[in-house]
């Protein structure tokens, strides 16, 4: 399908200098499970973008090789004035031109989705969400769990090299 990645992740950037849980997740859980355990190739911004590329047109080519999008919603990502880039190319490719399937990830208790912009509920509102519990973060790495295999179920079909 001329795709090179199974999902391009979107998670909100801390710009401050303290390291966090969802910063974690994205560059040592998540490729642990979906990557090392399960055979998925992620795109992960700030892992697989080059310094000196044009993040703009990275991001929008990274997408557009990408069987899935993976949004981690958090509070830091509802209560963002200005929504990043790659969210507002992510939910256009999967709204408008309805190319890309969405995964939404709702690593805190959101509560109401009232915040959210109206193509994140509209998404919530179709399919739902994959929700993160407390519970996972101490064996954040079993595969096996009820979480990875929700986000699995989600998932593109991986193509086992025989």
């Amino acid at each position: 399908d001329g795709k090179i990645y199974d999902a391009y992740v979107i998670y909100p950037r801390n710009h401050s200098n303290e390291a966090n849980f969802v910063e974690y997740f994205v560059y040592q859980i998540m490729p642990d499970i979906l990557e090392n355990k399960c055979g998925y190739k992620l795109c992960i911004c700030g892992r697989d973008i080059y310094p000196g590329e044009d993040t703009a047109s990275a991001i929008e080519k990274r997408m557009q090789k990408s069987r899935r999008l993976i949004i981690l919603l958090t509070h830091q990502l509802i209560n963002c004035k200005e929504p990043a880039y790659d969210q507002h190319i992510a939910l256009y490719n999967a709204l408008i031109q309805n190319d890309t399937k969405v995964i939404l990830l709702e690593m805190e208790t959101i509560g109401t989705y009232e915040k959210l912009q109206e193509s994140l509920r509209f998404i919530i509102k179709q399919q739902g969400t994959v929700k993160w519990k407390e519970e996972h973060t101490v064996h954040p790495q079993s595969s096996n769990s009820k979480f990875w295999k929700q986000v699995r179920y989600h998932m593109p079909p991986t193509l086992k090299s025989s």
